[in-house]
């Protein structure tokens, strides 16, 4: 009864954290692309390639259902894998939707026409690849209208928060929201839109200021997880044991990982 949760790195155990507390009764399977990683400067071709591959070893590790806990691949690779890629006895399921589900204050299976919402600007802190997409800003138009949505490429980032250097990366984080505010001067919220940022969530809400809401998403995806398991219990694979893999060196990776959540993870290699 195992669940995958994806992510070119180390950003998704953010998001495995949260739903291991939300979820203690399942067993999740996290993958690790780190041998690829970062995903945020790949075209879109590349990371539908390099996902695909890695959500396939999770169906081989008995995972019914994979959380793409990757804004990137969630951004440039869910919807083409839905399509035309995902076995009819499979689903694959990505990270926007939860977090827009929060902003806009609809609930899950809101089908109904795209509606006027408290918040008038957005800004969205994400990769390269991410922002290319706009696969934020479709999303949030099905449910929407009238949102202006200023998009901030926070390139180094994630690369700095993998090799475990805070330092660069809160330098990193503030110049990309002073970018940001020359363009958007006074947003009403703020969208971390990749799984490694929550790291970094209090530098981005300084830099941004106490009047901004900062919606951060492993909470949201835990969640709404919950929710969809509890509807669709089938989607609870065969597996019956938690692990980590990684494409990565698993020593290295074990290393960055107990690092980053000041905790022991062991990887292996996938």
């Amino acid at each position: 009864m195992a669940v995958g949760i994806f992510d070119s790195g180390l950003g998704g155990l953010t998001v495995l954290e949260a739903v291991q507390k939300r979820l203690p009764e399942v067993p999740f399977v996290y993958m690790a692309d780190s041998a690829h990683a970062p995903y945020g400067v790949r075209d879109a071709d590349d990371i539908y390639d390099l996902t695909t591959a890695s959500v396939a070893r999770l169906f081989e590790a008995g995972c019914d259902l994979a959380i793409l806990a990757c804004n990137t691949a969630s951004a440039a690779a869910l919807r083409r894998m839905q399509e035309s890629w995902v076995p009819p006895n499979k689903r694959v399921l990505g990270v926007f939707v939860p977090l827009i589900e929060a902003l806009t204050e609809r609930q899950w299976g809101d089908n109904s026409p795209p509606r006027e919402v408290a918040v008038k600007h957005v800004a969205l802190f994400a990769t390269p690849a991410t922002v290319r997409a706009r696969a934020f800003q479709r999303e949030l138009a099905f449910r929407a209208i009238g949102v202006d949505v200023e998009a901030q490429a926070c390139g180094g980032v994630v690369d700095a928060i993998e090799e475990g250097d805070m330092i660069l990366a809160e330098a990193l984080v503030r110049s990309h929201v002073d970018a940001l505010l020359r363009k958007m001067p006074e947003p009403d919220a703020a969208v971390l839109g990749c799984t490694h940022y929550p790291l970094m969530a209090e530098v981005f809400q300084d830099a941004l200021g106490a009047g901004v809401n900062v919606f951060s998403q492993a909470n949201l995806v835990a969640e709404s997880l919950a929710d969809y398991l509890e509807r669709r219990p089938e989607m609870i694979g065969e597996g019956t044991q938690g692990a980590f893999l990684t494409t990565g060196d698993p020593k290295r990776v074990s290393s960055r990982a107990t690092q980053f959540m000041k905790k022991s993870i062991t990887f292996e290699s996938a």
